[in-house]
């Protein structure tokens, strides 16, 4: 493990150099993997792993048309690499549980009893066991239970791993019934071509994830952006005026220098009128907006968001509400402002 500062707190991290792809195949040597779900990471990791020529089967269900047709498009074969999900997991010796959140309660009690001593029970979200009471995914005592937690979604992932980088990923041991349940986890974590590998708990990566993407990831910046379009648009700047202000510049020029160097860097190659007035409002906004972020996270440390997720998810009419609600995102002025900006990049 190599030692890395974040900051002055001293880390153990491991990387794609210390942990080939190679020493993944000796540890991994024998093991059937079956990825179950094949909606956002399923893909992803399942062909990051194919490509890196590890032994992989899929598990979906067939009447989800979409996904199983999606599967087969990408090389999947019917009865032979693609099963129905509890046929799968009978095959393997790891199981990735990459359903939803809300559907991995649901087919629990269908999959436990697939499960077979000295099995891999691996999961890319520590939400089902860190809130089990809820849930009622409560694996067997014999079986390992690992997770390893990609920080970016399935599309990410898999351009990263066709672009030779990789997304991070953290990764913990719930229970090692096997002896072997960190090397397990470890080597499927360079499987599927994380960049590279830092520890968690189940417990904490559902509370950091949970709140990030609730905070600044999406809810938070979504949040934000509507605010201050709204206030651009109410003093007479034009749409787009307003989206450019907001998310153009945001996306196409401030982040890429964050990324590049960190928000130090970004301040430094704007203006002095930009950096001053940025410098004096940070304050300002954290102070207003870290009261939001400690109800969340107790919100999310109480299981209240666990609760709220799985009743939304479950309900009958999800998929009709949920596609209201983008509906009315993506059919907003500000949003249709963007569609109208986009179109108008060079090359576009």
């Amino acid at each position: 493990m190599a030692k890395i500062n974040f900051g002055g707190v001293v880390e153990d991290v491991i990387t794609r150099e210390e942990f080939p792809v190679a020493k993944a195949h000796e540890i991994l040597k024998g093991e059937t993997i079956a990825v179950i779900g094949y909606g956002v990471q399923g893909p992803a990791q399942s062909l990051n792993m194919r490509d890196n020529g590890f032994k992989v089967i899929i598990g979906q269900a067939p009447e989800f048309k979409t996904d199983w047709d999606r599967a087969v498009a990408d090389g999947w074969t019917p009865g032979e690499t693609l099963f129905p999900i509890e046929e799968a997991a009978q095959k393997a010796s790891i199981v990735q549980y990459l359903v939803s959140d809300a559907a991995q309660r649901a087919l629990w009690p269908k999959l436990k009893p697939c499960l077979k001593p000295g099995n891999a029970l691996y999961f890319s979200h520590g939400f089902s066991i860190t809130y089990r009471d809820q849930t009622g995914v409560i694996p067997p005592d014999d079986i390992d239970v690992i997770l390893v937690a990609p920080k970016g979604s399935g599309t990410s992932v898999r351009r990263n791993f066709l672009a030779g980088t990789g997304i991070n990923s953290s990764y913990a041991v719930f229970r090692d019934a096997t002896g072997r349940a960190l090397d397990r986890t470890l080597a499927i974590g360079i499987a599927i071509g994380s960049g590279y590998l830092f520890h968690t708990t189940f417990e904490q990566e559902v509370f950091s994830d949970l709140t990030g993407e609730r905070g600044v990831l999406m809810g938070a910046l979504a949040g934000i952006m509507d605010a201050q379009y709204r206030v651009l648009r109410d003093n007479g700047h034009t749409p787009s005026e307003a989206f450019n202000e907001t998310v153009e510049e945001l996306t196409q020029s401030l982040i890429r220098l964050v990324d590049e160097n960190g928000m130090d860097w970004m301040y430094a190659n704007c203006s002095a009128t930009a950096q001053r007035g940025a410098l004096d409002w940070r304050p300002r906004f954290e102070a207003a907006v870290k009261p939001v972020f400690e109800d969340l996270y107790a919100r999310v440390k109480d299981g209240s968001e666990c609760k709220r997720v799985l009743e939304s998810t479950g309900g009958p009419n999800y998929r009709a509400e949920l596609e209201k609600e983008l509906k009315e995102l993506r059919e907003s002025e500000l949003w249709k402002a963007g569609e109208q900006v986009r179109k108008l990049r060079p090359g576009k």
